[in-house]
């Protein structure tokens, strides 16, 4: 069955603290997710990398202890003590250990998490992070399960391979699937809700003989699926001749494919995505107003834009300025660790904001407006998740500043007025010209070169969506685009896919950031 990925769940979001939607949002969902299973106070947990992962090499940079510490202690993405996890956990006497070990993984960002609670119960969980904040809980104490955090979850645990599978269905209220695992004589039952799961529908499944133990897992993306209306189209081309037959734009059809998606209505996604654009506001004011944060590379540098056009050092009042200044905020909040919007990553959540507010601000767009314009690229960013995703750790940064530069542009040409076709055509040329892009972040931060890449991709859409609108020919078409990142991440050394290990990550200046980075680090908590 073929998955279709939400502009919420997967594409416009998470909300979230941190320098890395893979790193932070995604080990943040897993740990809150292992606390579900635990179902009870934690006294400790050991959290284990492969050595031969993605995430070896630049775990505590990257804010992963970050995220899995903010979740295992049950703190919100938002909440402001996510900035200092570590102090919190030693107040409470949760002892949280990191370790870099050897065991099987299937993907580059594995993580094994072994958590002990309070009262004697004990789980282990290995899960997968896929960008963007995606993940997937793939394995629990041995036993094999699928969990993306998009259901309602209930986990039934039975010492037999052979469970009371027709005296749990019997009485359960409805629900969306049953996934079953067994392993020497170990069972576990996977029960998937597209709604709450009440109270008094559990005491029956507790009361049945065989059911060692049962676990509430809630869910922690934005939608809950379950609730997914028919199609009308599931494809590119399907979308244009939608479109077409239809008279629509291309901000109408994102946003007819979530309402499809999630069952919302019209006026529940304007609510959501007006709150998503207003975080995203509020971290390009933010940002403009100045940010600090000590262990990050770059200073405040986004009113620098506006004092030189005053100064006459650079040309005065060019959108060209707007677009550097609003990306340069958003990027500074990010590293500044306050809250922002995931785009379609942290790493790459400057270009769409940014170039969006610039644009809308060129025009006096209205707010309906802009809402469509997000709706428009979050459609493309959806074809963008249904290949190859938004992991840099697998493809590189093509896969976040490219398809941030797709999703900015066809939001432009919605801005414009444009067609449908025209909004898919600049996010296909914008694409195209950031194909095998690598990531190198220097120092393990997510700064440099990632705030000119932003800035690129944002510039990139405006002169893509402006080709397009004046009539310049694609040539190849978008579904191919994203196919040949795939084709190209194949072609690329891990070493360029966000390990610190290639590109100018390992230039004598990176390395002797990182060595300065770590040193101050060491002093600071000692």
């Amino acid at each position: 069955m073929k998955r279709f990925p939400g502009i919420f769940n997967d594409v416009i979001g998470p909300v979230m603290r941190g320098p890395s939607s893979s790193h932070t949002a995604a080990s943040w969902r897993i740990a809150r997710i292992g606390m579900d299973i635990l179902n009870e106070p934690l006294k400790k947990a050991l959290i284990e990398f492969d050595r031969d992962g993605a995430w070896a090499p630049n775990y505590r940079e990257q804010g992963t202890t970050i995220g899995i510490d903010g979740g295992l202690l049950g703190l919100e993405m938002t909440d402001d003590r996510m900035k200092d996890t570590e102090k919190l956990a030693s107040e409470k006497g949760i002892d949280i250990q990191y370790k870099i070990s050897s065991f099987p993984t299937s993907h580059v960002n594995t993580v094994r998490l072994t958590i002990e609670g309070a009262y004697g119960k004990s789980h282990q969980l290995t899960a997968v992070s896929l960008g963007g904040g995606a993940f997937e809980v793939q394995n629990i104490n041995g036993l094999k399960v699928s969990m993306c955090g998009d259901y309602q979850e209930l986990l039934l645990r039975c010492h037999s391979e052979n469970p009371p599978i027709s005296d749990i269905k019997s009485v359960l209220p409805p629900y969306h699937s049953v996934g079953v695992s067994s392993e020497s004589n170990e069972t576990l039952i996977n029960i998937k809700f597209s709604k709450p799961i009440p109270h008094e529908a559990i005491e029956p499944v507790k009361a049945i003989q065989g059911i060692d133990e049962v676990a509430i897992v809630d869910p922690v993306l934005p939608v809950v699926l379950g609730n997914e209306s028919e199609f009308p189209f599931d494809s590119v081309d399907t979308l244009l001749s939608y479109a077409e037959a239809n008279d629509l734009d291309l901000g109408a059809c994102g946003r007819i494919y979530e309402k499809c998606l999630s069952g919302l209505s019209d006026d529940e996604l304007n609510v959501r995505m007006k709150k998503l654009i207003g975080i995203i506001e509020h971290s390009i004011q933010g940002g403009l107003s100045g940010t600090d944060y000590e262990d990050r590379i770059l200073p405040q540098q986004s009113h620098l834009i506006g004092e030189a056009s005053k100064k006459g050092k650079i040309l005065p009042n060019t959108i060209v300025n707007s677009i550097i200044a609003n990306v340069s905020a958003i990027m500074e909040s990010k590293s500044a660790m306050e809250v922002v919007v995931a785009n379609p990553t942290a790493g790459s959540c400057g270009a769409v904001g940014g170039v969006i507010r610039a644009v809308a601000d060129e025009m006096n767009a209205s707010h309906e407006d802009v809402i469509d314009a997000y709706f428009a690229a979050g459609m493309v960013g959806a074809f963008f998740a249904m290949g190859p995703g938004f992991s840099a750790e697998e493809h590189g940064c093509q896969v976040e500043c490219g398809a941030s530069g797709g999703m900015a542009a066809a939001a432009i040409v919605q801005l414009y007025g444009g067609a449908a076709r025209q909004a898919i055509d600049a996010a296909s040329m914008a694409i195209q010209s950031m194909i095998g892009l690598i990531c190198d972040p220097v120092a393990d931060r997510v700064e440099v070169p990632c705030l000119g890449k932003n800035i690129s991709a944002a510039m990139n859409a405006l002169t893509s969506a402006t080709m397009s609108c004046s009539g310049f020919n694609a040539v190849i078409p978008l579904d191919e685009v994203i196919q040949t990142v795939s084709t190209v991440s194949a072609q690329m050394p891990s070493c360029n896919k966000c390990t610190g290990r290639g590109g100018l990550a390992v230039t004598k200046t990176a390395c002797q950031l990182k060595e300065q980075l770590k040193l101050k680090n060491t002093v600071t908590t000692s």
